[in-house]
């Protein structure tokens, strides 16, 4: 079963275990009855959530939030793009009025430059990457450019090609008129592309095609990816890679990611299939559980997964279909429409079926092998999983009942599983150097059954 491996290789791959993914939220205001902002910040201490993004520099609620230890995200509307393209007067100003301003006592971590441009009616795309380097050459001025990030969350809607994931293209329109430049923009500074995904949007217009679960994060077969072999065992991820793909595509290969904006609506017009109290409890806490306790996507597996949940009130002043009003995880009197772990504390806790209160954080989860990861790295985290890690690996010794199918990826992962298992599952426990991942659905190699605990 086992190749001879060096200790030092042994040791290289387990260097780096994926770090836990964070959580934030999106703090819209479209509404004539929300609380306070000092209310605001107050539940948002209350319930543990330390990452905030806003949709533009409010002042009220920038001093709100100083003190708090809150780390936020500000933006620069879409109608102040062609201000800001026009010169670095206009965004010393801004910056200098907006940011500075309250930083450091207010945490403020980064700037989105206009919100999904590229679907402006007001034609702002020409703008875009001049605004954002000219915010940069501002921040530079006042010497925030190293502790303040740049970027301008896209829609899934820039992609011309997003399925199967390794096909993930952007419309050719738009590549070297404002993608390119936008993400040699990114990697020249240091900074990582904000994307705004939902699947309950792919799930409404293909439900006959889309499976539930696939969508809500829950137990299902999932979906092999016919270009590179990869299973995903949820729309978001498989969302999430199509993008990567895209940036591969043209040889942008290290820029990270945030999502910016997900989220599911709790009520939603008749036509609006999937809108619901239940499937909104059920995404959320599970992604939640998800980004807390899993790694990267099955592309990007030592990635940490940073999300910003769409939102955190109802917004009763949206204009569109029902579901537009309803994505908050609070009522404006501060009740929660449903009830999920925004922490990891208790994290386990399953999400349960209830319509009227659904409670918990997500269902169970296992670790398996990524086969991208390569055979020496999958050999080597094998080898320290059964040895030192003390992952119980007698059930795939020749002749026992998971020796079967005698692969390098199923002994693996059979063996990452264990040890995760008996590590209670903590962040970081399934990575091996890149060679592992997480997922929320029961591994199946052969008739071999994996633990879910010791």
């Amino acid at each position: 079963m086992a190749m001879a491996i060096s200790f030092s290789l042994i040791l290289l791959s387990l260097l780096a275990f994926a770090e836990a993914g964070l959580i934030g939220v999106n703090y819209g205001r479209i509404a004539d009855n929300l609380p306070s902002a000092d209310k605001v910040v107050q539940l948002l201490k209350t319930q543990g959530i330390t990452r905030v993004k806003l949709y533009d520099a409010d002042s009220v609620v920038l001093n709100a939030l100083a003190g708090s230890s809150i780390s936020v995200v500000v933006a620069l509307p879409n109608e102040l793009l062609s201000s800001a393209a026009g010169g670095q007067s206009y965004t010393d100003t801004w910056v200098q009025s907006n940011v500075a301003k309250y930083y450091p006592s207010t945490k403020i971590e980064a700037i989105a430059v206009g919100n999904e441009v590229f679907v402006d009616p007001n034609n702002t795309t020409q703008f875009l990457v001049s605004a954002m380097s000219n915010v940069h050459a501002s921040l530079v001025k006042y010497n925030l450019d190293s502790a303040i990030k740049i970027s301008s969350p896209i829609a899934l809607s820039a992609l011309q090609n997003s399925y199967p994931s390794s096909a993930g293209s952007f419309k050719s329109d738009l590549i070297e008129p404002v993608i390119k430049p936008m993400l040699d923009f990114l990697q020249k500074t240091g900074s990582y592309l904000m994307v705004n995904a939902y699947p309950f949007f792919a799930y409404e217009s293909n439900a006959n095609v889309i499976s539930l679960d696939y969508a809500l994060f829950r137990t299902n077969a999932g979906v092999v990816d016919s270009g590179n072999g990869l299973r995903y065992s949820s729309l978001l991820e498989a969302q999430l890679d199509a993008v990567f793909a895209a940036m591969s595509a043209l040889q942008y290969d290290d820029i990270k990611m945030v999502v910016t904006e997900t989220g599911w609506p709790s009520k939603g017009d008749e036509n609006e299939t999937g809108a619901g109290a239940e499937n909104a409890a059920a995404y959320n806490g599970n992604l939640v559980k998800r980004v807390l306790t899993g790694s990267g996507t099955p592309l990007r597996p030592k990635d940490p997964l940073n999300v910003y949940l769409f939102a955190l009130f109802n917004e009763n002043q949206k204009t569109g279909p029902t579901s537009e009003k309803n994505y908050g995880l609070f009522y404006p009197n501060e009740e929660k429409v449903y009830d999920i772990q925004l922490t990891s504390n208790n994290i386990s806790t399953a999400v349960n079926e209830s319509k009227t209160q659904v409670s918990g954080g997500g269902g169970q989860t296992w670790c398996v092998a990524n086969e991208k990861a390569g055979k020496e790295k999958l050999q080597a985290g094998l080898d320290y999983a059964c040895g030192e890690g003390g992952a119980d690996c007698r059930p795939i010794q020749e002749g026992a009942s998971c020796y079967d199918p005698d692969s390098l990826e199923a002994h693996a992962s059979y063996a990452f599983n264990s040890y995760y298992q008996k590590k209670a599952r903590v962040s970081g426990t399934c990575d091996f150097g890149g060679a592992a991942y997480v997922v929320t659905q029961a591994p199946k190699y052969g008739n071999c059954e994996f633990p879910t605990g010791y």
